[in-house]
């Protein structure tokens, strides 16, 4: 639904006013019951107060007896109809001639129980006021027992209508002045900010590789800053990812015209490598069989990447190799065997085997080689060494001297693209992974210091 015919309850702040209001005005309706209850107490209590003052009046006169017209004046200060002051030796009765027969309420204001003081004050504005109730009390007089005084509810009743209105009208100023104080503060605090979320993630699922990066809120220690943060990263990381997979889009397609081109000169170099090996010459002859295993091996891969439409590996062709060839040929195809700079040290147990794809296996040792041999330079020196478990799991070591690989590069080390070097395409460490994993086996970079780097292929056995 548009954002302009969406209703005002439906957005996060409209709702935070209109529930800070209604708890306010829950919270005020809890307070008022016991404050209407003691108002009500508060205001009998002062009448039969009052009462009293003007029973003292009749006790004060020449035998208990006062004019019609001062009685009547004593009575309507006093606000009641009629008081008794039952004593221990005599009783005062004030209005005795206008006293009702018979009351429609009466109330025992001497011990009374806040439940029943609430329920009383409710039942009196039930009652509209049309009532004559009589109220007991505990009298001030000393020598008086009981007082008991009749009067007329109307008084008590807008008095309690008033003071009800005044509540509300209160508790309603409260609310609404609450409601926009947490509502201008949690707009601040919470809305604006969550606001700027959602537009971040609004924007970055209609043009992710457009999107500018949410920063703003990033400093906030709160759920709120590790949330925006928490959304900037991984925004970074799937903008990166969309531009790695588009890269690698147009890489593959690339790939796939050189692929068929290079099929094609490598066809060329096989044939001439079939010559050379007519050459009566040893040396010729020697390296002319490097030459047509290198060919051979590149156009089984051009073929293979042709076929399945990606460059990845087939299903492994298991059988046991001596490991001791195999990286004697990956130091002769890289030229560290016959170089006089560069010491390739092979130690290996006698007729070391592992069980393995030969072709699959060999790239993951030349791979592996020429790394090693590109960040040392001309002079530099690698290490293989070996050895099998009880189980036959077999552990090969590839050593070298060189400056060691970064911090910050070894958390990717065997993600695609992701090279330790300058220059580098970083695809080398990424293949090898993915053969040795095929193979039901691990490669893992175990040490790496500026003395050099160390990384432990590890194997399965496997019958066939």
């Amino acid at each position: 639904m548009p954002e302009h015919y969406r209703p005002v309850t439906s957005s996060l702040r409209s709702r935070l006013l209109i529930l800070t209001f209604l708890f306010v005005m829950v919270v005020s309706a809890f307070v008022y019951l016991p404050s209407i209850a003691t108002f009500r107490q508060d205001f009998l209590e002062k009448r039969m107060g009052n009462a009293q003052i003007a029973a003292l009046a009749l006790e004060a006169a020449e035998n208990n007896a006062i004019s019609p017209e001062l009685e009547e004046r004593l009575l309507s200060t006093s606000g009641v109809i009629a008081v008794v002051m039952r004593g221990t030796e005599k009783s005062i009765l004030l209005g005795f001639d206008i006293m009702p027969d018979e009351v429609d309420a009466s109330y025992d204001m001497r011990q009374p129980s806040l439940g029943s003081l609430i329920f009383d004050a409710f039942e009196t504005l039930e009652a509209g006021g049309d009532r004559a109730i009589r109220v007991i009390g505990d009298p001030m007089i000393p020598g008086v027992r009981m007082l008991e005084v009749t009067m007329d509810e109307e008084d008590l009743y807008l008095a309690l209508e008033n003071y009800s209105r005044n509540i509300l009208i209160l508790s309603t100023v409260i609310s609404l002045f609450t409601g926009i104080l947490v509502y201008l503060s949690l707009h601040w605090m919470l809305v604006r900010p969550m606001r700027r979320i959602k537009d971040s993630i609004v924007s970055f699922r209609r043009k992710p590789e457009q999107h500018t990066p949410l920063m703003q809120t990033t400093l906030r220690p709160d759920e709120i800053g590790l949330v925006a943060r928490e959304l900037c990263r991984m925004q970074e990381e799937i903008r990166h990812n969309i531009k790695q997979n588009s890269r690698l889009a147009a890489l593959g397609e690339a790939v796939a015209k050189i692929n068929h081109d290079l099929r094609n000169i490598l066809a060329t170099a096989q044939l001439s490598s079939d010559a050379l090996q007519r050459v009566d010459h040893p040396g010729v002859q020697k390296i002319s069989r490097r030459l047509m295993t290198a060919v051979s091996r590149a156009v089984a891969l051009c073929e293979s990447t042709m076929r399945h439409g990606k460059a990845e590996d087939p299903i492994p062709e298991k059988r046991k190799i001596d490991l001791s060839e195999l990286v004697t040929d990956v130091g002769l195809s890289l030229g560290l065997i016959d170089s006089d700079s560069f010491d390739f040290d092979i130690t290996l147990p006698n007729k070391f085997e592992i069980f393995a794809d030969p072709e699959q296996i060999h790239r993951v040792f030349l791979n592996l080689c020429r790394n090693a041999q590109e960040v040392q330079g001309a002079e530099g020196a690698i290490r293989i060494t070996a050895y099998a478990d009880e189980d036959g799991t077999t552990h090969v070591r590839v050593t070298d001297r060189g400056p060691g690989i970064p911090e910050t590069v070894r958390p990717s080390l065997f993600k695609a693209f992701s090279s330790a070097r300058a220059g580098g395409m970083g695809l080398g460490l990424a293949i090898a992974q993915d053969i040795i994993l095929a193979h039901g086996g691990q490669v893992a970079l175990e040490k790496t210091g500026p003395e050099g780097s160390v990384f432990l292929i590890c194997l399965p056995w496997e019958e066939s």
